[in-house]
Formats: C-alpha cells, sequence, structure tokens
C-alpha cells in the first residue's frame, strides 16, 4: 500500500502565510511522501532478495523514519493550521494545559521559548497516553527526541523553509503569525 500526499490548499490565505511559502511547503511535504514510498519498496524488495544483513538495508531502514517523520509531522502540522488565535475556554485542551502549567500564558511562553532554540527542527505539545500529562517537546530532524507512548497534540514546523521566505531570520514573528492560525479544534480532537 502506498502512502498518498493529502491535500492542503485549504490553508492558502491563511494570515501571516504567504501562497507561496505554503505552496512550496506543500511541495516539500509531497517529497517526503515520495520518499517514504520509494523507501517501502526498496526494503521490501532488499527482504525478498535476502539482502536484510547488508549495510545498504540498514541505512535505507535509518533513512525510512527520517522520510516518515518528515510526512506524519507535516501532515499534523498543516493539520493544525488554519483556526485563530485562542481555543475556546471550555475546551478539552485549554483545561487540561492549564491543569498542567498553571496558566494558558505560561504554557503558550514554554511553547515559544522552545520554538525559538537554536537549531532546525520542530516542537511537538505532547500528551503522554498512559498518565494524560502535558510536554512541550524539541524535535531535531524528524525522528530524534520523540517522547515514547505520547501523541501529538500541537506540531509546530521551525525548520527554514517554513518561514524564512516570509519572515527572513526572523523566527520569533513567525512563531507568533502561528499562533494567530492554530486550529484549536483540531488540536482538542487530537486528546485521548
Amino acid at each position: 500500500m502506498e502512502y498518498s500526499a493529502k491535500e492542503y490548499n485549504y490553508l492558502k490565505g491563511t494570515p501571516g502565510f504567504s501562497d507561496s511559502l505554503l505552496e512550496n511547503h506543500f511541495t516539500l511535504y509531497q517529497g517526503y511522501v515520495a520518499n517514504t514510498n520509494k523507501l517501502a519498496a526498496s526494503l521490501f524488495e532488499m527482504m525478498a532478495e535476502g539482502r536484510e544483513a547488508t549495510p545498504e538495508f540498514a541505512e535505507l531502514k535509518r533513512r525510512f523514519g527520517f522520510e516518515f517523520n518528515g510526512m506524519r509531522l507535516h501532515e499534523l502540522y498543516f493539520g493544525n493550521l488554519g483556526g485563530n488565535r485562542l481555543p475556546d475556554k471550555q475546551a478539552s485542551i485549554y483545561s487540561l494545559i492549564e491543569k498542567e502549567f498553571g496558566k494558558w500564558d505560561e504554557w503558550e511562553k514554554d511553547f515559544k521559548a522552545t520554538g525559538k532554540m537554536r537549531g532546525i527542527g520542530w516542537v511537538v505539545l505532547y500528551q503522554d497516553v498512559e498518565s494524560g500529562r502535558l510536554f512541550n517537546q524539541w524535535i531535531n530532524e524528524h525522528e530524534t527526541g520523540h517522547l515514547a507512548g505520547c501523541e501529538p497534540l500541537l506540531v509546530m514546523d521551525v525548520f527554514e523553509h517554513a518561514f524564512i521566505s516570509d519572515y527572513g531570520l526572523k523566527r520569533a514573528d513567525y512563531i507568533e503569525a502561528f499562533f494567530s492560525s492554530i486550529d484549536w479544534q483540531a488540536v482538542d480532537k487530537r486528546l485521548k
């Protein structure tokens, strides 16, 4: 079974994100989908040929995590864009954030500070499925730093491709635009 790239053209016109930035970002995402499919096919073929004990197989296996997570993280990222500034205060996500961080502003401060850290990667608000607790986590590249047993609720791309054509090196301005465009209903639906 091959993965198909999802359609996110409905995000065009989102305040703070130019259509050209979004189009380029969609193209990058489509590349992750294509590479995930290519790697899956190559790995299957190598297994069928008995080549699973080779260095090439090992490298493709490692690369698969990068491409697959690049695909999924972009889907989660695009899926939580296109909304407005704050969730309904009656929403489950709002209540849980207030419970975990003491107040909304403290959570937001922590999430934004994580996003402003130097380097490329992602910021993810995770829910520990076992305990229900929330954590803001930095993900380096796509495959390093994920919290095992946790569900991604809110995903922010902080690779330069997500903002540099609109904001230059002003990552903080991009983060503000991101916060103004979060679809909190989508985030709320991800709660377990």
